[in-house]
């Protein structure tokens, strides 16, 4: 085993900081997705002359940067590169939050753009949106938990939620691009 990782999986798991961050943790999840709800139902109104159109490239670019991200982080992790590892998860989690205020600005000031494309590619598209959908928001604790445990050195939790969250992460990354990609005629 590398050096650095044995240093790192010597340190001692901080257990009362790793609560009081889940507790958190557990109320930025309940926040960002009532915000997400609130965004379908609440337009907010822009000054003349102001636009939020530019936004969906770069919250799709947002999210394939971090997909890109997440697997150089799992290389750093498996080669024993505990500080690289870490320095990318936290860049991966700056990604992920810009994304969702990007996001979030987007569909607060625009009407929803409807897929446009018929047949087994509207079947594709709807496929992969939902899943996207579906694991972004049932993902979004977890990451938050594994990030704490990883954070708080409470390596075992972090190993055993990393093994499926990551893939959900990873999935979530990189559907979104796709689905932006696959909507991108139908912008107005």
């Amino acid at each position: 085993m590398d050096d650095e990782l044995k240093q790192w999986l010597a340190r001692a798991p901080q257990e009362a900081l790793s609560k009081k961050l889940g507790i958190a943790a557990w109320i930025l999840s309940t926040v960002v997705l009532l915000l997400v709800v609130m965004m379908q139902k609440i337009k907010l109104p822009l000054p003349d002359g102001w636009s939020t159109n530019f936004l969906p490239p770069i919250h799709a670019g947002l999210n394939a940067v971090a997909a890109l991200v997440l697997l150089i982080s799992l290389i750093f992790i498996k080669r024993g590169k505990v500080k690289l590892h870490r320095a990318t998860m936290v860049l991966a989690m700056i990604l992920s939050v810009l994304f969702l205020l990007s996001y979030v600005a987007y569909h607060m000031t625009n009407a929803p753009t409807h897929y446009g494309g018929v047949g087994t590619m509207r079947t594709v598209y709807f496929v992969l949106l939902g899943t996207h959908i579906l694991f972004a928001a049932v993902s979004l604790p977890f990451i938050l938990f594994t990030f704490i445990a990883g954070w708080t050195n409470r390596f075992t939790a972090h190993r055993r939620l990393a093994r499926w969250v990551f893939p959900l992460w990873l999935y979530v990354a990189v559907t979104g691009p796709i689905c932006y990609w696959m909507l991108k005629p139908y912008y107005g």
